[in-house]
């Protein structure tokens, strides 16, 4: 299968095995560290806090780390980034008792602030470490690593917080972030080569910045391509908002499950994004087409529905059908086209974009996803009570319903490939001068 063949790109594969190993430290410490807050609190306060701390830095730096991004070596940036993510958790150490609980704020804090410069940086780099054939499988099993992580990492981190504690839930991820570092050191510089901004001469340092941030917002909005598939995955972000919030309340109040039941979805939905990930491989470029990319999103929220509603449905029916085996076939199913959605659209952006922009992208994507995340978040806590758990829960339905008509409505069409550029119907729009840094 040409998705596997390009872990034969040795390059690609440090990347790809990096991000691997970082990613299942990283859902370690989400699953362990909120856990080992709680049982040392008992307060449902701190453990929010814990995932507000996290949420921040990506509104507040996310679009601006991608200027710095665009003006350093990206594999420079990912081996640096994370020996820092290593080093900020090492504090974690301290906290024994609930009165050092302010610890964990300051380093989860700091570890998304780090992470604003790994993840632009990431899918920044890629497109130069690979052909352009290759770009779509090298995405497809981005994806497929980051659902086998998900599969994987959340039961370490319940595992390693039981028997070990705090300590080790830090030294587990600790270590991740230093082999992924040691990995792509392993990347050669002549393979990282590319178009990187230059600072303009005699520009001040908040004057360049703003300059240079200012660049790519005009090249994301002078492209209907960028600017409409940002649009997508942002209006998507205010519902897995919503879904963070009240995905736990809809499993204990409507499917009466519990920890158990929430792991298994959860576990189901890995399931479905690692089968997304093969089946995108094996598509490839058929994946960027616009209609591949509306119709992911509208299959993504259909199933949603489906989701919220078969509880009742099956009642209504006086279907004798365990719900919660419909559930995990539905959760399969949402992974999939999950996995779909990403592949393509992420390829898209890649290909789209002016490679000394990427990073600015993918920041302002980074910074608008967390806006709209957080916006549902609090939508989750103020409504829910009034309006019912399940209607506000198809906000998330309705959002990826919305992306699709989007995508189906204003992408433009793709009409053939070169060298190394989409080439798309793009007769309505003009790309911006932004002075010496586009491609």
């Amino acid at each position: 299968m040409s998705m596997f063949k390009t872990l034969r790109n040795a390059n690609f594969a440090r990347l790809w095995c990096a991000g691997l190993i970082s990613q299942a430290g990283d859902w370690v410490l989400l699953i362990g560290l909120p856990i080992y807050v709680y049982i040392l609190t008992r307060s449902l306060l701190a453990t929010s806090i814990t995932f507000a701390a996290g949420i921040i830095p990506q509104i507040v730096l996310g679009s601006v780390a991608g200027v710095f991004v665009d003006r350093w070596n990206r594999k420079r940036t990912l081996v640096i980034a994370n020996l820092l993510l290593a080093v900020a958790l090492l504090p974690l150490m301290l906290v024994r008792t609930p009165d050092h609980v302010w610890i964990v704020y300051i380093v989860i804090f700091a570890e998304t602030c780090f992470e604003q410069f790994t993840l632009p940086a990431q899918n920044a780099l890629l497109p130069a470490l690979v052909t352009e054939e290759q770009l779509v499988p090298a995405n497809a099993l981005n994806s497929l690593s980051s659902n086998l992580s998900r599969l994987v990492g959340p039961a370490l981190g319940g595992v390693i917080a039981g028997f070990f504690g705090l300590n080790g839930i830090v030294a587990a991820d600790t270590i991740s972030f230093l082999l992924a570092a040691l990995v792509l050191s392993g990347i050669p510089a002549a393979a990282t080569k590319g178009a990187v901004s230059q600072r303009p001469a005699g520009d001040s340092p908040f004057a360049s910045l703003r300059r240079e941030w200012g660049d790519g917002l005009r090249v994301l909005f002078g492209s209907r391509t960028l600017w409409v598939l940002v649009a997508t995955f942002t209006i998507s972000a205010l519902g897995e908002g919503v879904f963070g919030v009240l995905y736990p309340v809809f499993v204990y109040q409507a499917l009466h499950g519990g920890a158990l039941e929430i792991g298994e979805l959860m576990s189901a939905q890995a399931v479905g994004g690692l089968l997304g990930g093969l089946v995108a491989g094996w598509l490839g470029q058929r994946l960027l087409s616009r209609w591949s990319i509306g119709l992911n999103w509208l299959a993504f929220g259909v199933i949603s529905i489906a989701i919220y509603g078969a509880p009742a449905w099956l009642a209504l029916a006086g279907m004798t059908v365990p719900v919660l085996w419909v559930e995990v076939g539905l959760f399969i199913a949402v992974g999939i086209s999950g996995v779909g959605v990403l592949t393509g659209s992420q390829s898209r952006l890649q290909t789209s974009a002016p490679e000394a922009f990427l990073g600015r992208i993918f920041g302002i994507l980074g910074t608008a996803m967390g806006a709209f995340t957080l916006m549902g978040t609090l939508i989750a806590g103020t409504v829910s009570n009034s309006l019912g758990v399940i209607p506000v829960l198809n906000i998330q339905a309705a959002g990826k319903l919305l992306a699709g008509v989007l995508a189906l409505a204003l992408l433009p069409p793709m009409i053939h490939r070169l060298s190394s550029a989409v080439i798309e119907d793009t007769s309505d729009e003009q790309s911006p001068a932004v002075g010496s840094s586009g491609r």
